[in-house]
């Protein structure tokens, strides 16, 4: 992750389902860089590519899946976590690199 302004820039890897869960008070900016991610919002699904671009809207329950495993780059305010609401196992401390 790098931080930029009030901002991390984060890369994040995964396979499988993520943790339901939403941020009430900021955006996610998800940019696909390797294998395909789908992100659940309620009965629809987003699925990015590499180098294609989708942001959740503040306060709307997601769900990143990749089963195969994918990589993408988030851009969102430094005080963010990423399960927000819903905290537990998948729950990651801040890095600064």
């Amino acid at each position: 992750m790098v931080v930029l302004n009030d901002y991390d820039v984060r890369v994040v890897k995964g396979r499988g389902e993520f943790t339901k869960h939403r941020h009430p008070d900021t955006d996610e900016m998800f940019v696909g860089l390797t294998g395909s991610l789908t992100i659940r919002i309620g009965d629809a699904d987003v699925t990015l590519a590499p180098g294609q671009i989708y942001v959740v809207p503040r306060g709307v329950e997601h769900q990143p899946i990749s089963p195969d495993g994918a990589e993408a780059l988030l851009v969102e305010p430094s005080t963010t976590i990423n399960t927000r609401d819903t905290p537990g196992g998948l729950t990651a401390e801040r890095r600064v690199i």
